[in-house]
Parts: C-alpha cells; structure tokens; sequence
C-alpha cells in the first residue's frame, strides 16, 4: 500500500495530540485518515449479502463515532489506531450480521469455507457471526494470532505492515496467521 493512512508520523503525531486533549487534533485528523478508513471499510462489505443495506460508508461513519467517543483514546501509533479501527469495523459487520440472522431464523444458510468467510466471498450473515465468534474464541486463546488475523484480513494490512504494528518478524506473522487460520478453521468446522 502506498502511503496508507496518510503520512505516518503525521497521523501518529495527531493522534497524540488527541490523547492529549487537543480537540482540534481531531478534525485534522478526519481528512488524513478518511479514504484508509473508507478502502478497508469498503474490503469489508465487498461481496457481503448486507452490502444491500449496509454501505462502506456506513461502517467508517459508525466506527469513527465510536472511535470519537472515547475519552481521551490512548494511541501509540497510526498502526495501533488502524488496528482498533479494524476492530471495530469488524463488530459493526458482526453485530449487523447477527442482527439479520436472528430477523431470518432458520434461513438454512449454507456453510462456507474460512477461506470464504475470511475473504467476504460467501456474505452469509451466518458465516460473518460464525467467524466472529470463532475470533473473539482465538482471542481468548491467543490474542496475538487475532490480532494477526484482523490486521491481515479485517485491517488490510500488508505483512510487512503488520510486523511493524505488532513490533514482530515478518516470519512470525506468516506463522501466527498460518496456525491463527488453522485454528480457525476447526473451530469453524465445528458449526
């Protein structure tokens, strides 16, 4: 990705003054970090069934609510930011997701692969609640490989990105997210 998020340090350097009560630093901050949001929330409902009725817009104006509300957010990094951000877009589209399964109760939705599902290829609303549940398991387990996991797929970070974010090798991310996918993909079996 080519200069994602804006100028790192720039980003980073506004997030700090955010943490630190500068209430302008936050719409200075909007512009700079808009299209990084609106790109990974558009990943996300790309191919979803819910697409119909939830808009790439809609998930980055609902996360940057949430992510606003906080009361002085302690950030470390553009990384970390994009991090909790893809966090969030990640409960939004579970949440909506379940939402819509229980609306439809017995719709008989057909299983799909962790491939799928990780991919936004199937948009069952089963299998975004499935996976959803199957992270929030891993987290509990190991909570570095569910980072792994949603920077990579939820995040639309590369390696690269991710090893940096996490402060680890590149070669331990593509083992964590290896098992991390592994495991997810029994737990996912299981349904």
């Amino acid at each position: 990705m080519s200069n994602p998020g804006g100028d790192a340090q720039a980003v980073t350097s506004l997030l700090s003054d955010w943490k630190s009560g500068r209430k302008d630093a936050l719409d200075l901050l909007v512009p700079v970090v808009y299209d990084e949001l609106r790109r990974l929330a558009d990943h996300y409902v790309r191919g979803e069934q819910q697409a119909l009725t939830l808009q790439a817009t809609a998930v980055v104006h609902e996360a940057w609510l949430r992510l606003a509300g906080q009361k002085l957010p302690d950030w470390e990094s553009r990384a970390h930011f994009f991090g909790v951000a893809a966090r969030l877009m990640r409960q939004i589209l579970v949440d909506r997701a379940r939402e819509r399964r229980a609306a439809k109760r017995g719709s008989g939705a057909d299983k799909v692969s962790l491939d799928e599902a990780l991919h936004g290829a199937s948009g069952s609303d089963r299998d975004v609640a499935a996976l959803g549940d199957a992270l929030d398991a891993l987290a509990k387990f190991d909570e570095r490989k569910c980072k792994v996991i949603e920077l990579r797929f939820f995040g639309g970070l590369s390696v690269e990105e991710t090893a940096q974010a996490l402060d680890i090798s590149v070669a331990t991310v593509g083992r964590e997210q290896r098992l991390a996918e592994a495991w997810l993909h029994r737990e996912m079996s299981k349904l």
